[in-house]
C-alpha cells in the first residue's frame, strides 16, 4: 500500500510540472493534491500547521503570478487589455488546437489578433504585444517552476 500511496503522489507532482505548459492543467492543485494524498495514505500528523500555512501562501503566490506574468509582458510591450484578453484565450485554446506548438503560438495569436480586431492597433504593434504574451507565458513557466519544485522540496524536508 505505501508504493501506491507514494506512486500516487509522485504521478500527481508530474501532473503538476506538466501543467506549466498546459494551462489548462490546473498544475498548483495537482501538487497540493499531492500533499493531501500524503496525508491519506500515512498521516497528516506529519504535515504541521507551518507547512500548510507557507504552502498556502506559495498557492497565492502562484495564482497571482499567474496572471500577473501575463499582464505584464502584454502592457510592457505596449499592449492593451484586450490583448491581455486575447493572449489569455489563445494561452487556454492554443494546446488543443495544435497540441505543441499551440503552447506559444496560442498567446501569441491570441493577443495579435485582439489587438488588432478590439484595440485597433497597427500590425507592426500587435505583433509585438504578441511578443510579449510570449514573454510572459515564459516567465511565468519559469517562476512557478521554481515556486513548485520549492513547494515539493520543503514537503519532502517535512516527511
Amino acid at each position: 500500500m505505501e508504493i501506491f500511496g507514494w506512486g500516487l503522489i509522485i504521478i500527481s507532482f508530474v501532473i503538476g510540472f506538466i501543467g506549466l505548459v498546459y494551462p489548462i492543467i490546473p498544475s498548483v492543485i495537482f501538487i497540493v493534491g499531492g500533499f493531501l494524498l500524503y496525508g491519506v495514505f500515512f498521516s497528516f500528523a506529519e504535515l504541521p500547521w507551518w507547512f500548510w500555512l507557507i504552502e498556502v501562501l506559495f498557492v497565492i503566490l502562484l495564482f497571482g503570478a499567474d496572471m500577473m506574468a501575463n499582464a505584464f509582458g502584454v502592457k510592457k510591450y505596449g499592449g492593451s487589455k484586450a490583448g491581455i484578453w486575447g493572449s489569455t484565450i489563445g494561452l487556454l485554446i492554443g494546446p488543443i488546437v495544435l497540441p505543441f506548438a499551440g503552447i506559444i503560438l496560442g498567446p501569441f495569436l491570441g493577443a495579435i489578433i485582439a489587438e488588432l480586431l478590439f484595440a485597433r492597433t497597427s500590425i507592426k504593434q500587435a505583433i509585438k504585444t504578441g511578443f510579449g504574451s510570449v514573454i510572459g507565458f515564459l516567465t511565468s513557466v519559469i517562476t512557478k517552476g521554481i515556486v513548485q519544485i520549492v513547494m515539493i522540496v520543503i514537503f519532502f524536508w517535512v516527511v
